[in-house]
């Protein structure tokens, strides 16, 4: 599941967690503005693999840390999983470099708030939205599957 923007929503974070569990989720990539440490239990306590970055409102970066088991880093942020080589970051300033270079299967961003996926080359591009739906009304997060590049938007 791709999620973004949670900004210290619980119920948001749980019901989309809860549809991540029922549809067979194995990873969770956080795009950034989790913002508390006490937030770590509802990411991390249910079996799904996290992989996270900071946002520019996660001031207590060290406990998140700490909570999130040091898998949530400074971004931009690449890792290779199963082959695919993925970008991740919260603020889009490197958008447009990655997706250009075409070194990426995908780039993932957050901060705007905003559901946005495209394809452009082989790269697919994805901003999950708000998870936590306080700007746009929809808290929304993106289930990917790798292989086939096939994507669901799922709403709390």
């Amino acid at each position: 599941m791709i999620i973004s923007d949670s900004h210290d929503c619980i119920p948001n974070v749980k019901k989309l967690i809860e549809k991540a569990l029922e549809k067979g989720v194995t990873r969770i990539f956080h795009l950034g503005d989790i913002v508390s440490p006490f937030m770590a239990p509802y990411f991390i306590e249910n079996g799904i693999d996290f992989f996270g970055i900071f946002g520019n409102n996660d001031g207590e970066k060290l406990f998140l840390a700490q909570k999130f088991h040091n898998k949530i880093h400074n971004g931009p942020f690449e890792l290779t999983i199963d082959g695919m080589k993925l970008f991740l970051m919260h603020e889009p300033y490197a958008l447009v470099p990655a997706v250009k270079s075409q070194l990426y299967d995908f780039v993932l961003y957050g901060h705007t708030h905003k559901l946005d996926i495209q394809q452009d080359g082989k790269t697919l591009i994805i901003n999950p939205g708000e998870s936590c739906g306080y700007l746009t009304g929809r808290a929304t997060a993106v289930i990917l599957d790798t292989d086939t590049k096939e994507y669901e938007i799922v709403e709390a």
